[in-house]
């Protein structure tokens, strides 16, 4: 009698316990200063961006990469307008592949034909934001067919061992992952391009179970957190987005990075392994930390155009343990799941005045032939809105200059390129980047593809000189 007595006390005593313990979590969450909910965004701004666009690329049926569902594939065979708009700065140079893998249930192999194309790759990102390009035409990859498996450590009834069939096997950091191929389609040269359409069209993506021969696990019911844009997440659902992203996600109590946001995380309620409860954890102002993550999205996109900023540009999309907490709070900001150094560079073009570049201005960008950028494949230029890092509507559906986007070099072999309401007079058609007057921000961007790195190191991007 007196030990159910004791076990009874204990009991009781472990409710207050947890009763105080929640209630100072929502005391210490509703006193955060703003220098702590900066450091709250900084940690999450990642995990928002990336679940945001996974997410999107299955359940958005606006999203023209969405392949309506996880674990299917979409080819999307037409270069990107302003109509993408399912993650900042799209890609206007390369056609995509979108599959949307989910490995919480067995593991899931993608089939790849052969290509016939200067620039293909094949790029990974779970919400952690980490970029992993297990194949590359930079590597010598995709001039045959091969096979992918793809497995996290969640993944049931299966550790890696080989799977005969199957030629490489990665191990993704998360569960629910994008997997996004790149193809330059060489759309001058129509026969190549029809080859390289129709072998994006030939990816398949089957679970093990299928390619085996075997039955099928029982599915798993599983509900996802609303996605909407970053802002909205951070001011509404911010706890139960990245409790779900804990569950889903590799993370090392022994990596700084990790440990930083698990122990912000752990203050507020949230910890990975345990279900969403909004009784349970901190509550805390939405309103304010939107306000917050606006604020620090504007100030690292102005960090792009910085001289002193230049050198980091090399340092991003890269795997972990390769890349600062900084940097990806800063790639997540300026453009979701681009790609490493060694595969595409993205300098930011700048001003000559330093001032930041509007619609109500029309500027000129020149190169010569020897200020060209150095890309052994091929290099852009891509206009965007700032704010929202999206291409400018024009009905002429012209957003780049470049191979795909359409250029044309002048005689000496450099290239004269204007942003303007109306085309200048003496500027090639294909070197016009139209824009809509107004008071809004303009940012060109650069990609180079296959960079030359040691040409590079000495290569400065050219500046955009405004027409008075």
């Amino acid at each position: 009698m007196i030990s159910r007595f004791l076990k009874l006390v204990n009991i009781i005593g472990c409710i207050l316990a947890l009763s105080i313990f929640a209630s100072s979590i929502t005391v210490k969450a509703a006193e955060m200063n703003d220098e702590q909910m900066e450091d709250l965004v900084r940690q999450s701004y990642r995990f928002v961006a990336m679940y945001n666009v996974n997410n999107k690329m299955v359940m958005d049926e606006k999203n023209p990469m969405s392949t309506g569902g996880w674990n299917k594939v979409t080819a999307n065979t037409k270069l990107a307008d302003h109509t993408m708009k399912a993650i900042a700065r799209p890609n206007n140079d390369t056609l995509y592949i979108t599959v949307a893998v989910d490995v919480t249930e067995e593991p899931i192999i993608v089939e790849i034909p052969k290509f016939d194309s200067v620039y293909v790759s094949l790029m990974v990102t779970g919400y952690d934001h980490y970029v992993n390009v297990p194949l590359s035409t930079q590597k010598g990859d995709f001039d045959k067919p091969t096979t992918v498996l793809f497995y996290s450590e969640r993944t049931p009834n299966y550790d890696g061992e080989a799977i005969k069939g199957v030629e490489h096997t990665f191990k993704a950091t998360g569960d629910y992952v994008s997997a996004i191929f790149r193809v330059m389609p060489h759309a001058d040269e129509p026969e190549r391009m029809e080859r390289n359409l129709a072998a994006m069209k030939d990816i398949m993506v089957l679970p093990l179970s299928e390619y085996q021969g075997k039955d099928k696990p029982e599915a798993k019911d599983v509900t996802f957190p609303d996605i909407a844009s970053d802002f909205d997440i951070f001011e509404n659902n911010l706890l139960e987005v990245m409790q779900f992203v804990f569950n889903h996600t590799t993370l090392d109590p022994a990596d700084p990075i990790d440990k930083s946001v698990l122990d912000i995380y752990a203050a507020l309620g949230v910890v990975p392994g345990q279900d969403f409860d909004p009784d349970k954890v901190a509550k805390i102002d939405g309103k304010a930390i939107r306000a917050v993550a606006e604020r620090v999205a504007q100030s690292e996109l102005a960090r792009a155009t910085e001289p002193d900023f230049r050198p980091n540009m090399l340092k991003l999309f890269k795997t972990k343990g390769e890349i600062s907490g900084d940097l990806l709070t800063f790639q997540s900001i300026l453009g979701p799941i681009g790609l490493p150094a060694t595969e595409v560079i993205y300098p930011a073009i700048a001003s000559s005045d330093g001032q930041p570049m509007t619609a109500e201005n029309d500027y000129i960008i020149r190169m010569t032939a020897e200020e060209l950028p150095p890309a052994k494949a091929f290099w852009s230029i891509t206009l965007y809105d700032v704010e929202n890092g999206f291409f400018i509507p024009n009905e002429r559906k012209k957003y780049s200059v470049g191979l795909n986007g359409g250029m044309e070099l002048d005689k000496d072999g450099g290239i004269t390129i204007a942003i303007a309401a109306d085309k200048p007079d003496g500027i090639a058609e294909d070197n016009w980047l139209p824009i809509e007057r107004g008071s809004y921000e303009i940012g060109p961007t650069m990609r180079l593809y296959a960079p030359e790195m040691k040409k590079f190191e000495n290569w400065k991007p050219p500046v955009a000189e405004k027409i008075e």
